[in-house]
């Protein structure tokens, strides 16, 4: 191995080196605080890494994993995501775990194995990437040591998730029986009739992991029954390392240039907009209704994803998956983190919990709004930026039936993510409710200014995204 492709690599030896690191002292030192003070310090490294890294330019590592400005961008945003779930979790675990330092470490191998999907080039580190973050969420989802809920959550995950990822698995063989390759570039090596079911199994399974239609019924339930933080990791990390792959995958593989498949996967998004939305609208439980909102944002994702096929380019797909990915992360992290906050012995599920919650809690209640407003893309937050990107790429490739469903999905969420805001702001006396801890609250009002802040001055975060895609797809 080069030089250069060491220092490349710089994030994910530095990651792996405090995973073994954390391994060694919690069997020394059994702390909640310290456990803490050791995840953060090895995100933190992580992050510093990253700026290491990028002076060594674009670097294909033994024809494996390609690591450059776009899976930098991705390894920053997955590695802060993960701070703010474990400072939102630190209290929350204590109160439902015996045992809670080892979730920190499973939180560290599930960040690596999204790192790693967000650089893969050939299927074997598809494939690494993808389990080590599954295996590692199968295992959070189900941490709390008591409760019905976390369990039958963790199992229909577990049970679901190993089923789509056969399928990608039997496509990947099919593929390379036809390629002879499993790199990504030589993905397309051929005409063969296998060669597509194998690219349409592929796909199939990674619309299974990002919840779209008709892959989704596992959504509500596991969104449920997790842990309110790690529902949000699920939401945003898991989902936000298969998007970043798959939007890799349809620039290196061209593989959205056959007919069928573009069908196909522009179909899925059009239900997944509408039907996300529409079953969204009969939700009185709040991680229900925002598990099928995701299915409606993931579906809008799909945009990006087609765009690549179309006359937007693979540039402006990319640039457009980036924003929306990063705006997502923002406003989802947000609404879990404001149930995390006010959550104690049990998770505050219902939208009865949150009436009057801006003369209880006027903080969380305005973080929650400003989620929920973003969520809805209106204007003066991030979510109103990452959906006129959406539509931008949407006209400039001429996806104009995706950008109807955009639009007629879009419309249909601003009702109930109004509900959550009109709710919140019925009469009520203020309430002397104390957070278990100032984490969670200091970490949610971070989050929202973050929404707020993207939204006005968006400037910074697409100069991130247009230098961190220089020369993709060329």
């Amino acid at each position: 191995m080069t030089g250069p492709a060491l220092t490349a690599l710089a994030p994910y030896i530095v990651l792996t080196g405090g995973v073994t690191l954390m391994l060694l002292a919690i069997s020394f030192v059994r702390r909640g605080p310290v456990t803490l003070a050791l995840t953060l310090a090895v995100l933190l490294a992580t992050l510093a890494s990253v700026g290491f890294a990028a002076g060594a330019g674009a670097q294909l590592v033994d024809d494996f994993v390609l690591v450059d400005g776009y899976a930098h961008f991705f390894t920053a945003l997955f590695v802060l995501a993960a701070a703010a779930t474990a400072v939102l979790t630190f209290g929350y675990v204590d109160r439902r775990a015996a045992q809670r330092e080892e979730f920190y470490i499973l939180l560290l191998t599930a960040t690596l194995g999204a790192m790693t999907m967000g650089a893969a080039a050939h299927f074997g580190a598809f494939l690494l990437g993808m389990e080590i973050l599954s295996i590692s969420l199968y295992a959070m989802i189900a941490y709390p040591d008591s409760g019905r809920p976390p369990l039958e959550a963790a199992i229909k995950y577990l049970v679901l998730s190993g089923v789509a990822s056969t399928t990608i698995l039997f496509g990947m063989a099919l593929v390379y029986g036809e390629t002879g390759s499993m790199q990504f570039a030589d993905a397309l090596a051929g005409d063969g009739a296998l060669l597509r079911v194998g690219q349409g199994m592929i796909l199939a399974g990674l619309a299974f992991k990002l919840s779209l239609v008709p892959f989704h019924m596992w959504t509500p339930d596991v969104y449920q029954g997790a842990p309110a933080p790690v529902t949000g990791f699920v939401a945003t990390v898991s989902k936000g390392a298969v998007a970043a792959l798959l939007i890799r995958y349809a620039v290196t593989t061209e593989v959205l240039a056959q007919e069928a498949l573009f069908f196909g996967l522009s179909l899925i998004a059009i239900v997944s907009m509408v039907a996300g939305n529409v079953l969204a609208l009969l939700q009185d439980n709040l991680k229900r209704l925002l598990a099928y909102s995701s299915i409606a944002h993931m579906g809008y994702l799909l945009i990006a994803v087609l765009a690549v096929a179309s006359a937007a380019g693979p540039q402006m797909a990319a640039e457009t998956g980036m924003v929306y990915i990063v705006g997502y992360f923002a406003m989802t992290l947000a609404a879990f983190g404001v149930m995390t906050a006010l959550s104690t012995d049990e998770d505050v599920e219902d939208l009865a919990g949150y009436e009057g919650l801006f003369w209880r809690r006027p903080l969380l209640a305005a973080v929650l709004a400003a989620a929920a407003l973003s969520l809805a893309g209106i204007p003066l937050t991030v979510g109103f930026i990452a959906k006129f990107y959406l539509f931008a790429a949407g006209v400039e490739g001429s996806l104009w039936l995706l950008v109807w469903a955009l639009v007629i999905g879009s419309a249909i969420g601003v009702y109930y993510y109004l509900r959550i805001v009109f709710g919140m702001t019925r009469q009520m006396e203020a309430g002397d409710e104390a957070s278990p801890s100032w984490w969670a609250p200091a970490t949610v009002a971070v989050l929202g200014v973050a929404i707020v802040v993207m939204g006005v001055y968006p400037t910074p975060l697409i100069d991130a995204a247009r230098e961190a895609i220089r020369g993709f797809g060329g």
